[in-house]
């Protein structure tokens, strides 16, 4: 069981940062049993599919649980996962990665090891959700979800934490994967009734879709039911696991994952010069040069254009990237401070997300650590307290996926930054933050 976590978890309540089986024979509906509920979850208490089409009622045994093999959800054969799309039109860049260790949950008499999933979403630069998941395999290959930690933000503060659940403590277990799920199949992912609720059923095998890097066969496709009565498509394909959930205003697509979509040899000179370009933008900005940035810019559109159109590109960050070298041009255009930092940090963002494929999470997640320290500096320059106590709430998750003899290293630093930004003096926080960057360039070295 990882100790890390728990640790910092505990820190972070005491600082206050914490406000808040596959047959073909028919199947008939089992009795309610301590461990599931038949009971539809909705808010209206209907919508729900019937008992007999649900395969998630047979009580599922773990021997050897953390090995989460399924194809339609291979949890531990998937290091980091970078999720792309939008959200009534902002942009939503979530990276869900699997934490070192393990966490054992007890349910039902028994003592289940459980693999540790950490989720993160930023709309529009900005943290909205962070979460930890807790997933185990089952001995027919169904793949079982034993609860969450959510922590949903506000202006960079936890405004609550509604979503949590814990099998065992609060409900069920829930099924989020099937072993051989087929058409018509119903399962509930979430399966608390006046906490959690969402049913899945199956209406698509075997598909084909278009992945990261081309077509991917063999995925299913799922209606699902939520608490409040709505319903979400949401696409699995096999090596991904969750590929897309998609409603009229939402989309949340698997963009990149590593192992799967990893290349040898080292990461590209060109993406590592974007990075660099636009990290010097932020500094020539700043100082009122913006005939040294309009050059730097150009040859950051250059490098990209000719980088682009000789290699195959995983499609959703390269237009990530397209999209924010726009931005930026239009920012430095019109000599707008605000607008071309924001937009030179995407940039730097979507380089580490390309770099993602050519080089361990590790480092790339080092990397990210150091561009929210950059991010930190310059929202507390535009003493903007609510996009720090955000960029404070990115780095100490963040800090979870880092090396632990790294994160050992400047683990008193982000403590430091944070007690002296929660007193509001974003002046003195800058200075501790410089600090911390300079560790962090020391470290790379």
């Amino acid at each position: 069981m990882r100790n890390s976590y728990d640790l910092w978890y505990v820190a972070l309540l005491l600082s206050g940062f914490i406000l808040i089986a596959g047959c073909e024979k028919k199947r008939t509906a089992p009795e309610p049993s301590s461990w599931t509920t038949l009971e539809c979850g909705t808010d209206n208490g209907s919508g729900c599919a019937s008992s007999s089409q649900r395969v998630d009622l047979v009580k599922p045994t773990f021997s050897n649980p953390t090995n989460i093999i399924n194809p339609l959800f291979p949890v531990s054969k998937i290091s980091q996962t970078l999720l792309l799309g939008h959200v009534e039109g902002k942009p939503l860049h979530v990276v869900y990665t699997l934490l070192p260790g393990t966490k054992t949950i007890a349910w039902e008499g028994q003592q289940v090891e459980t693999l540790i999933v950490q989720y993160i979403a930023h709309l529009d630069g900005r943290i909205v959700e962070a979460a930890i998941d807790w997933y185990a395999q089952a001995d027919d290959g169904a793949v079982w979800y034993f609860g969450e930690d959510v922590f949903n933000y506000e202006d960079g503060i936890v405004a609550d934490t509604d979503g949590s659940w814990l099998a065992g403590r609060d409900g069920p277990v829930a099924m989020i994967m099937p072993a051989n799920p087929k058409i018509g199949d119903v399962y509930r992912v979430e399966n608390i009734p006046d906490l959690v609720f969402e049913e899945v059923t199956v209406k698509a095998i075997g598909q084909t879709v278009d992945g990261p890097l081309g077509s991917v066969t063999g995925a299913i496709v799922g209606r699902q039911l939520h608490m409040e009565g709505s319903f979400s498509d949401k696409t699995l394909a096999p090596g991904y696991g969750e590929f897309l959930t998609a409603t009229d205003t939402e989309l949340e697509a698997l963009a990149l994952a590593v192992p799967i979509d990893a290349l040898p040899g080292p990461s590209p000179t060109e993406l590592q010069a974007i990075l660099t370009d636009a990290l010097r933008i932020l500094d020539t900005a700043k100082s009122g040069d913006w005939t040294m940035t309009s050059a730097t810019l150009k040859a950051m559109i250059d490098v990209w254009t000719a980088f682009r159109a000789g290699g195959n590109l995983p499609k959703m960050p390269a237009a990530q990237m397209s999209d924010a070298l726009n931005a930026l041009a239009v920012a430095v255009g019109v000599r707008n401070l605000a607008e071309a930092s924001h937009a030179a940090i995407v940039v730097a963002e979507s380089s580490l997300d390309l770099q993602l494929r050519h080089r361990p999470p590790a480092e790339i997640d080092l990397a990210r650590f150091a561009l929210w320290v950059r991010q930190f500096l310059v929202d507390a320059e535009a003493g903007d307290y609510g996009a720090v106590k955000g960029d404070l709430a990115t780095l100490e998750w963040n800090l979870e996926r880092l090396d632990s003899s790294i994160s050992s290293q400047i683990n008193t630093q982000l403590r430091d930054l944070r007690t002296i930004a929660d007193s509001g003096n974003l002046a003195a926080a800058s200075d501790v933050a410089e600090r911390l960057r300079d560790i962090l360039i020391r470290l790379k070295k």
